[in-house]
């Protein structure tokens, strides 16, 4: 053993011990709150980060490379999280401009029935005054504002439906954007956390290798 492992094997006790209340509070509060609350992932993010500096000053590996995958797995629950609130967002928009265009859709339709009635009605009494040709004359203006009335009315139903049949698709893209950029995260960081913990797995014991080569 060298004359700097005793201080710092010392100063990696005391930072356990340090250590203990954050990981008291983790298990007792922190672990019962939402994955992807901004509370929990600051908590994570700030207490993976001290790990990792912990880790580089004492000279623990394993303690800096578990802070990393605290951090890292907070900024992907972070990352996840901004992408659904815009999708969510989005959704909200989308539902708010189907709603107006639908209103604006059934206002057309109520102003062009009713200007289709004040059209019947006005050849109605026009009929009643005049006889004959005049009246069949009226009958065809009347057929013919009524077949404009509808397809105008038909135009602008379409119209709407279209636009939100649009908003829908954009949405879902969205919303499947988020959750590929979301597990695409996870995965990345579930591959790094594994890559870490390889290399440490098949690591020699330091302790062990020293005590056996003090004993010869």
């Amino acid at each position: 053993m060298s004359v700097t492992d005793l201080p710092l094997a010392v100063l990696r006790f005391q930072y356990q011990m340090a250590r203990v209340p954050f990981q008291v509070m983790e298990e007792q509060f922190v672990a019962r709150m939402d994955p992807q609350v901004p509370a929990r992932l600051f908590y994570e993010r700030w207490l993976g980060a001290l790990d990792v500096a912990a880790g580089m000053v004492l000279g623990d590996p394993e303690l800096e490379q578990r802070g990393a995958a605290l951090a890292e797995r907070s900024d992907a629950l972070g990352r996840a999280a901004q992408l659904d609130a815009t999708a969510t967002r989005q959704r909200e928009q989308a539902a708010d401009e189907l709603k107006t265009k639908r209103d604006q859709a059934k206002q057309d339709l109520d102003h062009a029935r009713a200007t289709k009635q004040r059209k019947v009605t006005a050849a109605r009494n026009a009929a009643q005054d005049r006889k004959g040709t005049a009246a069949e004359a009226a009958a065809k203006r009347s057929a013919a504002a009524k077949q404009q009335a509808d397809e105008v009315a038909a135009q602008r139903i379409n119209a709407a439906e279209a636009a939100n049949r649009k908003e829908q698709a954009k949405s879902r893209a969205a919303e499947e954007n988020a959750t590929k950029v979301a597990e695409s995260d996870l995965k990345t960081m579930r591959r790094q956390h594994a890559a870490t913990l390889q290399p440490r797995a098949n690591r020699p014991n330091n302790t062990e290798t020293r005590l056996r080569a003090g004993t010869q």
